[in-house]
């Protein structure tokens, strides 16, 4: 863990953060040599699975196996 003054890390802030996030690797910020704050890159929000992403979005209200009511009227191939 890299240790920051806290006067360094205020003239510096914008360059320490990115450089947290591209690195990964935690600052701690000092006052008088005593840790004031740590500064960790953000833990990885889990993935989901994709099984089950749609559940309770929608309803059945009718047969979902009969015909559709539109194929009713044919009889076969038509010419």
């Amino acid at each position: 863990m890299t240790e920051i003054a806290i006067s360094k890390f205020k003239a510096t802030c914008l360059a320490v953060l990115a450089d947290v996030q591209r690195t990964g690797t935690p600052v701690r910020v000092t006052r008088f040599g005593k840790p004031v704050a740590d500064i960790v890159p953000p833990a990885l929000a889990p993935k989901g699975s994709w099984l089950g992403c749609m559940r309770d979005t929608c309803e059945v209200s009718d047969d979902i196996v009969g015909p559709i009511w539109a194929f009713k009227g044919w009889t076969g191939r038509q010419k």
